[in-house]
């Protein structure tokens, strides 16, 4: 392809542009047309000007050696067919439009216009405004030519040739990845090159610009009258190095006539990336390679985020060419937050533009994904263009998970399929509201199985039934509640009641005010909403569970993610999760003498946990080794794991629609949490919606949760924009139900 090339720095010099020379001969040597114009002297800092009234007459310089001062410049042509570059005695952005018109005619139209490499980096907003290298292209944009502005940040001024060939042999990829692939609302790119060893095995990564500005006040300094000009790449070498150095002049005061002089403080920018945490400045800082879509008034494009893979795509999986989606990742969870866009960036059927920031939604044609918090979701935009909008949650879901509707899912679903599985697989459960201990008696008055229960404890001194008492909204393991008699359940909630010295403070205003704030009796305990607690739901204690003595006769459950696409298909992720207690596990009351439980030795959650204890407590469930139990019981727990989860999805959708409403354009990952008794049945604990993934640990981050979001992607999101590969699921993403809901 024809390439002008331009730059701010002037010719070739190792004092002031000693970049310019290899990127231009690395091009050359990738087979391209490289037209060269370029200032005849240092134009640093002089941003898109040109200079009114003045006539321009340009000089011709040939390139000598690599890195070596041996060029030559003359008035004239040198018109005996070897190389030259034509220097013009104006700015960047008048290079541009004299070299793009007038200059390289007989060559043919230009592709594309590059400028650069610049001496030092072009990250954060005080330098893009000013420079002189972005200038020349956003004039080479606004004549409507792809325009690719190139910066090399040093570290060093011993300029490594071996270094710089290997940043001219990035550029001059990820030029020719640019121009065949140019999106067409991008009008300028910004590539930010770090000088390091090694760049070519560098992060390449699309970054926004940093907004900031100059916060130490002048930059000029103030010289006495009569202080003359100065070199231009004498100035620009002090201000490079002020850059490294982050040191500033310190100007004298004057009271009588003074000049200035140009001469920025750049610790403000340094700083400024540094508090960023990201952005363009940022990961230079890191040694990454930056890549700034802009539009041609000096701003980034939010659409573009994520690593930049510069081996051929296209020419790999030809079916990229075939769709770009949006996708929006703004997850509540910066444990998850990075595996997403990976996952996404790794599509290999369709290409997502992934953004990290946020963006108003306004292209109905533009298929789109949302990866957000479930209040941030945009459920206008996808209900209005269900086709090409699509979000990582149902709008509502709540007979799954929340616990009382659960219960009521299920009981609904056994009393028309009385022979369902879920009847050997989940705990009944009462459910009721209670605002204050005194009332506990009304608000079981329906409670015949507990009521039943509870008399039969008392007839017999062991071997009682135990039940769990859960706050039917907490999550964590908060509030949760062992008991084997009225009384014990009546003290637990005198424990709760708010304490009052003053009985004119009973009105139930002042009561929800202490309970917004109250903590339940237990230091693991978080402060729970009113709401959570009047909701309750109890039921019977598997108190005999499984237990493997190679992890100490803890007890453990088995967390499983299941995902639910449209309306409606139902997957298990085959990775699960085995939570172990913190304490080995005794049978609640095993001690006449016991006044309070220890529930370290009965929950699981490792919410409940110390930080000492959490990382032997989560363990891949299949890599449970136990020579306790008969081989090929992994797969006899996932079975039935399988079976109680397409059930309940199938309970919910069918005879909770008011509940739960499948919709074509959505898909949703639910933590679901099992425990196996001792005779290894499965039983059915809760289901969660946007599960604390962070209880995985760092270990099996990748293994479990990165994994099941390359899953997510090719499973549920990929599919809907048009691919077909793995939209049955695969060997890792099971499919355990399809239910025909007549919604498309």
């Amino acid at each position: 392809m024809h390439i002008l090339l331009t730059n701010d720095d002037g010719p070739p010099s190792n004092q002031s542009s000693p970049y310019i020379h290899s990127l231009a001969d690395t091009l050359q040597k990738a087979g391209h047309t490289v037209s060269v114009v370029l200032p005849n002297t240092q134009r640093s800092w002089i941003g898109k000007a040109h200079m009114v009234g003045q006539t321009l007459t340009p000089s011709y310089f040939r390139p000598g050696t690599l890195h070596k001062d041996d060029g030559i410049t003359q008035d004239r042509p040198f018109n005996d067919g070897g190389e030259e570059w034509i220097l013009l005695d104006g700015t960047p952005a008048s290079c541009t439009q004299i070299g793009l018109w007038h200059l390289f005619n007989d060559r043919g139209p230009v592709d594309v216009i590059v400028s650069g490499p610049n001496y030092g980096r072009n990250t954060t907003a005080v330098f893009a405004l000013s420079s002189g290298t972005l200038g020349a292209a956003m004039e080479g944009a606004t004549m409507g030519k792809k325009s690719i502005a190139i910066s090399y940040a040093f570290d060093s001024r011993d300029h490594d040739p071996e270094i710089i060939a290997a940043a001219s042999r990035v550029s001059t990829k990820l030029v020719e990845k640019f121009v065949k692939e140019w999106p067409e609302d991008v009008h300028v790119y910004s590539i930010n090159v770090p000088l390091r060893k090694g760049v070519e095995e560098q992060l390449i990564t699309y970054t926004h610009m940093i907004q900031n500005k100059w916060s130490s006040g002048s930059s000029f300094a103030v010289l006495k009258e009569g202080a003359n000009d100065a070199d231009p790449d004498i100035e620009e070498l002090k201000i490079r190095d002020k850059e490294q150095t982050n040191a500033a002049d310190n100007p004298p005061t004057y009271r009588d006539h003074v000049t200035f002089k140009w001469s920025p403080n750049f610790a403000d920018v340094r700083n400024s990336a540094l508090a960023a945490g990201k952005g363009d400045g940022w990961h230079v800082m890191q040694g990454h390679v930056t890549v700034t879509p802009l539009r041609a008034n000096f701003w980034h494009l939010p659409n573009y985020t994520g690593e930049i893979k510069l081996d051929d795509a296209a020419a790999s999986h030809p079916e990229l060419e075939k769709s770009r989606a949006l996708a929006i990742v703004q997850y509540p969870e910066s444990y998850v937050q990075p595996l997403i866009v990976s996952a996404l960036n790794n599509s290999k059927s369709i290409r997502f533009d992934v953004v990290e920031d946020e963006v108003t939604l306004h292209h109905p044609e533009r298929p789109c994904v949302q990866f957000k918090a479930y209040e941030a979701l945009d459920f206008e935009h996808a209900m209005q263009y269900n086709t090409t909008s699509q979000i990582c949650a149902y709008v509502i879901r709540k007979a799954l998970i929340r616990k009382h509707y659960l219960s009521n899912t299920i009981a609904a679903w056994l009393t028309k399929h009385p022979m369902s599985i879920l009847r050997h697989h989940f705990k009944a459960s009462v459910h009721f509201e209670l605002d204050y201990a005194e009332f506990l008696d009304d608000a079981l008055v329906d409670a015949w199985d507990l009521h039943e229960s509870m008399a039969r404890n008392e007839e017999q001194a062991g071997n009682k039934e135990w039940w769990i008492l859960k706050p039917g909204m907490s999550d964590g393991g908060n509030g949760i509640r062992l008991f084997s008699s009225i009384e014990e359940l009546q003290q637990i909630f005198e424990e709760w009641d708010p304490p009052s010295d003053d009985e004119d403070k009973d009105s139930a205003e002042d009561a929800n005010e202490t309970l917004n704030e109250l903590k339940l009796g237990n230091e693991h305990d978080e402060a729970l909403m009113t709401s959570q607690l009047r909701h309750f739901i109890v039921q019977p204690y598997i108190d005999q569970p499984l237990m493997l003595p190679t992890y100490n006769n803890r007890k453990f459950h088995i967390r499983s993610y299941v995902l639910a696409i449209g309306a409606l298909r139902v997957f298990v992720y085959r990775e699960m999760l085995a939570l172990f207690a913190a304490k080995p596990y005794e049978p609640p009351g095993r001690h006449n003498d016991e006044t309070e439980i220890d529930l370290s030795q009965h929950l699981t959650n490792t919410c409940f946990q110390d930080e000492s204890t959490k990382e032997s407590s989560v363990h891949r469930f299949w890599s449970l080794n136990e020579s306790t139990q008969s081989e090929g019981w992994h797969e006899d727990v996932f079975s039935q794991i399988c079976g109680i989860t397409g059930e309940v999805f199938e309970a919910a959708a069918r005879e909770q629609m008011v509940h739960f409403q499948a919709i074509p354009n959505a898909f949703e990952i639910f933590g679901v949490d099992f425990l196996v008794d001792s005779e290894r049945n499965v039983w059915l604990l809760e289901m969660n919606a946007y599960p604390d993934f962070k209880q995985t640990g760092e270990g099996l981050q990748d293994k479990v949760v990165g994994g099941l979001f390359d899953q997510v992607v090719n499973t549920a999101v990929a599919p809907f924009f048009g691919a077909t590969e793995q939209a049955n699921g695969s060997e890792q993403m099971v499919l355990v139900k399809e239910v025909d809901l007549g919604r498309r």
